[in-house]
C-alpha cells in the first residue's frame, strides 16, 4: 500500500464502517482491514491518518486500530512470518514518541500504550535511543509534553512489578535507573515547587498534580524489585514530599462528584501504596519516617467521609495499617488496648458498612458487584481492606481483637432483631465482621483452610444464616441471603457435612431468586459443594445423597438462564457442568429436554459470544451429555448428531472463530463413540478440513489434528478408497505443521495415526518423501522435542512395517544412513522419551530392530548391536533425561500474540490414551527377553557370546532378570 491520498481515503471509509452499529456493515470492512495490514505502509498509513485527518473521531478510530495491530504483529515469533516489514518498523520507532506528544490526550493513550508494547520487545537492545528522547523532553517545561512522556514511562515500567527477577531485568531496571532516577527526582521537586506557586490557580493545579500522580506510580515501579542506592540516597527528599502531599488540603481539588476520585485522593492513594511498599520491604531503612506515616494515615483514616470517591484512597490506607501491623517490629505501635479499640470502632466498622453504593451496585451492576465480592477483584474496596486489618491484627493480637468484636457483633445482631426491615444492614455487618474474623486462609478451591478457634461457625450458621434461607420467599432481603450464601460456600469445610446436605435443597430453591447476586450465589456455592472431596478422594456429596434432587435442581438452573441479566451467566453454566459430572447417569431421563436447551443456547450465544468462560462451561456440558448418555447407550450418538450438526454446520459457515476450536473437538468426541464404519455426513466435511485457512489459526491446531486422527482411527478404508485423492492434502498438512517449533509435535501426532491406521498400499509412494522432510528438519533445527516425537515415530514405523523395512528405507535415501540414525539419534537420545505408552513403542520398536533384522547380525551394523541393547535396558531402567539445553524455549501455544483464539482443551471431550501396541504386547521387557530367544534359536551361540564381550556388567544383569522371568534361556 502507498502512502497515497486515495489510500487514505479508502481506509478512512473502511475505518467509518468499523463504527457502524450494523453488523452486515461492520463485519466487511473488519475482514477488509484484516486482509490489509500485511501490508508495508499499512500502519504508517493509520499514523498519518490520526496525524492529519480532519475528523476526530477517524483520528481516534485509527489511534485504537494502531494500538491493535501493533498488539497483535509486533512480536516476532519463531518459525513464523516477520508481520511487520523492517522499514516499517524503523519509521514506527522514529516517529511515534514525537507524534504521541504532540496528540490530544485520548489519541495520547492510545499511542502511549503502543510504545510500551513495542518497548516490551524492543526496549532497551532494539530501541536504545528511547529513553533519551523521554528524558530530553521534560526540559520543554510543557506539561502536556511531561504528563506524555510519564504516561509512556508508567506502561513501560509498571511490568517491573510483576516480572521474576534475572539478570535481564537487573541490567534494564539499572539502565533506567541511570538515565532516569535524578531527572525524575528533579522534576518531582520542580513541580512541587510549582505547586506552592500556582497554589491558587485551579487549571495549573489540575495539571501538575496530574503530574504527581504519575511521578508517584513511577517510584512505586522503580523501587519494587529491590531498593536502588539512589532512591535510598534521595529518600529524604521523597519521603519529606510525600509526606507533605499526603497531609495537603486544597480547596481548589476538592470535587462535588461523590463517586469518582478527585486528583489529590488519587495522589493520596498513591502515596499510601508506596509507603505500604517501603514498610513492607525495605522497613530498616525507612524506619526513621514510619511513624509520622502512621500518624498522618491514622489522621486520614479518621477524618475521610464516607463517599465512594474516597474507597480507593481509604481502601490503600488501611491496607497501608494492616502492612505495618503484620511486622513484629511495629508490632509495640499496636499492643495498648485502647488503640486496638480505636481502630476497630474508628477504622474497621465503619468501613464494613454495606453503603447505598453498594447496595446500587448490588442492584444495578450486578456483574461488577459479584467479579469485586466472589472473584477477590475487590482489592480497592473498603470492606476488602479492613477485613485484611482484622486478619493483620489477629496476627498478634487474636484473643483482644475478636473480643471486641464479639461485642460489637452481638448487638448488630440485636438491633437487626429489633426491625429487621429497617435494620437488615446491621446484621450484614456482622456476618461480614464474622467472616473476617474466623478466616486466616483461604483458597480459591478449598474456601476457608484456616479458621480462628475463638469463633463457633457452626453455632453461628444455624442460628444467623439458615433462618434467612428458611424464610418462605426468596426475594425477601436478597443481600442478607447472599451473605448467608457466601458463608456456607466460604466456610465449607469447617460446617459439617449433616449441615450442608441440609443446605442444599435451600441453595436450589434461591436459583429462581430474582436477584442476579442471590441465584448466582445460589449457583456458585452448589458448584462449590459438588466438588468437595471426602475420603479415598471421592466426591462429598454423592450422587445417591442428590438422588431426591436431580429433577428440581436441573429444571432450576436451566430456568435461571432465562432470568434477566442472566443469560449467559457463567455460573449457572459451570453449575449446570458440575452437576452433570456428579450427577452421571441420574441425569438420562433429563437428556433430550436438557441437550435441547444447551443447542438453543449454543446456536443463540454463537451470533456473538462474549462471555469466554460461559461458553466453555456450556461445551463441557455439551460433552457431559453425550459421554454419560452413550455409555449407557452407544447407539444414541446418532441422536446427538441430529441435534448439533445443524448448529455446527453454521458455526462452521459463518467462520465464528471463538467457537470453532470447540466445535472440533465435541465432533472428535462424537466420531470416536462410533464402532463401526465413518458416517456420510463425516466423510462429506473431511476436504474441507484440509483447507490451509483453517490450518492458519493457531487455536484451530490441536483440536483439528485429533478430529483428523478420528477420522484415521475410525475410517482409514473409507479414506483410501473413497478419499485418495485427499491423502496429498493430508500429508500437506503434516509438513506444515512439522515446520513449526510449536506445532511440530502435532505433525507427529498426524503422521503417527496416519502410518498406523492407513492401509500400507495407500501411503506406499509418499513414504520415502516424508523421511527426507523429517531429516531435513532435523538438519535445520533439531530441538528436544523434535527428537523425542521423531524417535516415538521411526520405532511405531518399524512396528508396522517392520525392521528390515525401517533399515532399507533409511540406506535408500543415503547408503549407510541406517547406522547414523542409530548411532547419532537412537542410542544417544533414547532415554529422553517420556511417558508410558511412548517408551513402550519405543522398547518395542528397538527389540524388533535388534532381533528381526538381518543386517544387525551380519553387516558393519553389527557393531551398534550391544550399544543398541544397552541403551534399550537404560530406557527400561535408568530415570528419564528430561534435560534441555538453554537455548531451547518453547513458545507456548497459548502465548503466540494476536487476535487468534487460544485453543481452550475440554476436559470432558478429552480422549482415552491410545496403546498402539496394547494388543500385541503387554510387558515389553519380557517381549525383548523372547525376542531375544527367538534369535538365538536361528543362530546358536552368537547372542551369548556378544552379550559376554561388550554388555556391562549392570545391563547384563538386568537382562538375566528379564530372562528369568519370561523363563526363557540364550542358546
Amino acid at each position: 500500500m502507498e502512502l497515497s491520498d486515495a489510500n487514505l481515503q479508502t481506509l478512512t471509509e473502511y475505518l467509518k464502517k468499523t463504527l457502524d452499529p450494523d453488523p452486515a456493515i461492520r463485519r466487511p470492512a473488519e475482514k477488509f482491514l484484516e486482509s490489509v495490514e500485511g501490508s508495508q505502509n499499512y500502519p504508517l498509513l493509520l499514523l498519518t491518518l490520526l496525524e492529519k485527518s480532519q475528523e476526530n473521531v477517524i483520528k481516534v478510530c485509527a489511534s485504537v486500530t494502531f494500538k491493535n495491530y501493533i498488539k497483535r504483529n509486533w512480536r516476532i515469533v519463531e518459525d513464523e512470518p516477520n508481520k511487520i516489514c523492517e522499514a516499517d518498523r524503523i519509521a514506527i520507532k522514529a516517529n511515534i514518541v514525537p507524534l504521541m506528544l504532540s496528540s490530544p490526550e485520548q489519541i495520547q493513550k492510545q499511542l502511549s500504550d503502543a510504545i510500551s508494547i513495542i518497548g516490551r520487545e524492543d526496549f532497551p537492545q532494539k530501541w536504545p535511543d528511547l529513553l533519551t528522547e523521554m528524558v530530553n523532553r521534560f526540559q520543554s517545561g510543557d506539561f502536556h509534553v511531561i504528563n506524555g512522556v510519564l504516561r509512556t514511562a508508567h506502561s513501560l515500567f509498571k511490568r517491573y512489578r510483576h516480572e521474576f527477577k534475572s539478570n535481564e531485568l537487573w541490567t534494564e531496571i539499572k539502565l533506567v535507573l541511570d538515565a532516569f532516577a535524578l531527572p525524575l527526582t528533579n522534576l518531582f521537586k520542580a513541580t512541587i515547587e510549582l505547586c506552592s506557586t500556582h497554589a491558587n490557580d485551579a487549571s495549573a493545579l489540575k495539571v501538575l498534580f496530574s503530574s504527581l500522580i504519575l511521578i508517584a506510580k513511577l517510584f512505586y515501579s522503580l523501587n519494587f524489585q529491590d531498593l536502588p542506592e539512589f532512591f535510598e540516597d534521595n529518600m529524604e527528599t521523597w519521603m519529606t514530599n510525600f509526606h507533605t502531599l499526603l497531609t495537603l488540603d486544597n480547596k481548589l481539588l476538592q470535587t462535588d462528584d461523590e463517586e469518582e476520585a478527585g486528583l489529590l485522593e488519587l495522589l493520596k492513594s498513591q502515596i499510601c501504596d508506596n509507603a505500604a511498599l517501603y514498610a513492607q520491604k525495605y522497613d530498616e531503612e525507612f524506619q526513621p519516617y514510619l511513624p509520622r506515616f502512621v500518624t498522618a494515615i491514622w489522621n486520614l483514616l479518621v477524618t475521610t467521609g464516607q463517599e465512594v470517591k474516597y474507597d480507593l484512597l481509604v481502601s490503600n490506607a488501611i491496607q497501608f495499617l494492616a502492612s505495618v501491623c503484620e511486622r513484629p517490629h511495629y508490632k509495640h505501635l499496636f499492643e495498648d488496648q485502647n488503640t486496638l479499640t480505636s481502630i476497630c470502632e474508628k477504622v474497621i466498622v465503619p468501613n464494613m458498612e454495606f453503603r447505598a453504593a453498594d447496595e446500587e451496585a448490588f442492584e444495578d451492576n450486578s456483574e461488577e458487584y459479584i467479579r469485586r465480592d466472589l472473584e477477590g477483584s475487590d482489592i480497592d474496596t473498603r470492606r476488602r481492606a479492613a477485613c485484611d486489618l482484622v486478619r493483620g491484627l489477629c496476627k498478634f493480637f487474636e484473643g483482644p481483637v475478636t473480643g471486641i468484636f464479639s461485642g460489637y457483633v452481638n448487638s448488630m445482631l440485636q438491633e437487626y432483631a429489633k426491625n429487621p426491615s429497617v435494620n437488615w444492614k446491621h446484621k450484614d455487618a456482622a456476618i461480614y465482621l464474622v467472616t473476617s474474623l474466623a478466616s486466616k486462609a483461604q483458597t480459591q478451591k478449598h474456601g476457608i483452610t484456616q479458621a480462628n478457634e475463638l469463633v463457633n461457625l457452626t453455632e453461628f450458621f444455624v442460628n444467623h444464616i439458615q433462618p434467612d434461607l428458611k424464610s418462605a420467599s426468596v426475594n425477601e432481603f436478597p443481600v442478607l441471603k447472599a451473605d448467608g450464601i457466601k458463608y456456607i460456600m466460604i466456610f465449607r469445610n469447617q460446617v459439617p457435612k449433616e449441615q450442608l446436605l441440609v443446605s442444599i435443597p435451600l441453595l436450589i430453591n434461591h436459583l429462581q431468586a430474582e436477584s442476579i447476586v442471590v441465584h448466582t450465589y445460589a449457583a456458585h456455592a452448589l458448584e462449590r459443594l459438588f466438588t468437595m472431596r471426602g475420603t479415598n478422594n471421592t466426591t462429598l456429596i454423592t450422587a445417591a445423597e442428590m438422588a431426591p434432587f436431580v429433577e428440581v435442581l436441573l429444571t432450576n438452573l436451566f430456568k435461571a438462564l432465562t432470568l434477566p441479566g442472566s443469560s449467559e451467566n457463567e455460573y449457572i453454566m459451570k453449575a449446570i457442568m458440575r452437576s452433570f459430572s456428579l450427577l452421571q447417569e441420574s441425569i438420562i431421563p433429563y437428556i433430550p429436554s436438557v441437550i435441547t436447551q444447551l443447542t438453543q443456547k449454543l446456536l443463540a450465544v454463537s451470533k456473538n459470544p462474549s462471555k469466554p468462560h460461559f461458553n466453555h462451561y456450556m461445551f463441557e456440558s455439551i460433552c457431559l451429555s453425550i459421554r454419560i448418555t452413550c455409555k449407557a447407550n452407544p447407539d444414541a450418538v446418532g441422536s446427538f448428531e441430529e441435534a448439533l450438526f445443524m448448529v455446527f454446520t453454521e458455526i462452521l459457515q459463518n467462520d465464528v472463530q471463538e467457537f470453532i476450536p470447540y466445535v472440533f473437538q465435541v465432533m472428535s468426541l462424537l466420531l470416536e463413540m462410533h464402532k463401526n464404519e465413518i458416517p456420510r455426513s463425516y466423510m462429506a466435511l473431511f476436504p474441507h478440513l484440509l483447507q490451509p485457512v483453517l490450518w492458519e489459526r493457531t487455536g484451530n491446531i490441536p483440536p483439528l489434528v485429533r478430529l483428523l486422527q478420528a477420522y484415521l482411527e475410525r475410517g482409514a478404508n473409507t479414506i483410501a478408497s473413497a478419499a485418495a485423492d485427499k491423502i496429498p492434502g493430508l500429508l500437506g498438512v503434516f509438513q506444515k505443521l512439522i515446520a513449526s517449533k510449536a506445532n511440530d509435535h502435532q505433525g507427529f501426532y498426524l503422521l503417527n495415526s496416519i502410518i498406523e491406521h492407513m492401509p500400507p498400499e495407500s501411503v506406499d509412494q509418499y513414504r520415502k518423501q516424508i523421511f527426507i522432510l523429517l531429516f531435513q528438519r532435523l538438519q535445520n533445527s533439531k530441538t528436544t522435542k523434535f527428537i523425542k516425537s521423531f524417535l516415538v515415530f521411526i520405532n511405531l514405523y518399524c512396528i508396522k512395517y517392520g525392521a528390515l523395512a525401517l533399515q532399507e528405507i533409511f540406506d535408500s535415501i543415503q547408503p549407510k544412513m541406517f547406522g547414523m540414525v542409530l548411532e547419532k539419534i537412537i542410542i544417544p537420545e533414547i532415554q529422553k522419551v517420556s511417558g508410558q505408552v511412548e517408551k513402550k513403542i519405543c522398547a518395542v520398536g528397538i527389540t524388533k530392530i535388534l532381533t528381526e533384522c538381518p543386517p544387525m547380525m551380519d553387516t558393519e551394523y553389527t557393531k551398534l548391536w550391544t550399544p543398541l541393547l544397552q541403551a534399550l535396558i537404560g530406557l527400561f531402567e535408568l530415570p528419564e533425561d528430561d534435560t534441555i539445553p538453554d537455548e531451547e524455549h518453547f513458545i507456548d501455544i497459548e502465548d503466540t500474540p494476536g487476535y487468534q483464539t487460544a485453543f481452550s482443551q475440554l476436559a470432558f471431550a478429552g480422549r482415552k490414551e491410545h496403546d498402539p501396541v496394547g494388543q500385541m504386547v503387554n510387558n515389553p521387557r519380557i517381549h525383548l527377553a523372547q525376542s531375544l530367544h527367538k534369535l538365538s534359536t536361528a543362530c546358536p551361540g552368537r547372542v551369548p557370546s556378544m552379550l559376554s564381550t561388550s554388555l556391562n556388567a549392570e545391563a547384563l544383569q538386568y537382562l538375566q532378570g528379564y530372562l528369568q522371568a519370561a523363563s526363557v534361556t540364550l542358546l
